[in-house]
């Protein structure tokens, strides 16, 4: 697999793991991706498409960081897949895209929070963040890492 390749998994998978993890009171949580919402108890699926045109009505901005996020993300997973099938990239632009949705799910997470008896944790920023930084440093001039 060339290098390209390898990058285009790691945004890949940047979109798969959950973007932030609520928790209740009650112990039920709730994994929110990049698509759509997973209510672990009871198993219950909600699209992101379902969340923001049919399910509800006058979201909090915070909750529209979600869609932002993901718009982001888009840009970055683009970028990926042109390096990978063309072999030309502008890594900062795939940074730029991870990073910025990064920023978006902690505003996601801050926003959960401050809900009584609700805690979010914003594991997906973390991991887009990580993904972005090993982007960047892998392809950046050794003369910039000193």
């Amino acid at each position: 697999m060339t290098p390209a390749g390898r990058r285009l998994l790691l945004v890949l998978g940047a979109g798969l793991v959950p973007w932030s993890v609520q928790t209740f009171s009650t112990g039920s949580p709730t994994l929110l991706f990049a698509w759509g919402l997973v209510n672990l108890v009871p198993l219950n699926v909600t699209t992101l498409f379902d969340f923001l045109f049919r399910f509800t009505m006058g979201l909090p901005d915070y909750i529209l960081a979600w869609p932002v996020g993901v718009v982001c993300y888009l840009v970055a997973l683009a970028s990926a897949v042109v390096a990978a099938r063309f072999g030309r990239e502008d890594v900062r632009v795939t940074v730029a895209g991870l990073v910025l949705a990064g920023i978006t799910q902690l505003e996601v997470a801050r926003g959960f929070s401050i809900q009584p008896g609700r805690t979010a944790w914003p594991v997906g920023t973390v991991f887009l963040w990580a993904v972005a930084g090993y982007l960047y440093w892998s392809r950046a001039p050794s003369s910039t890492r000193e």
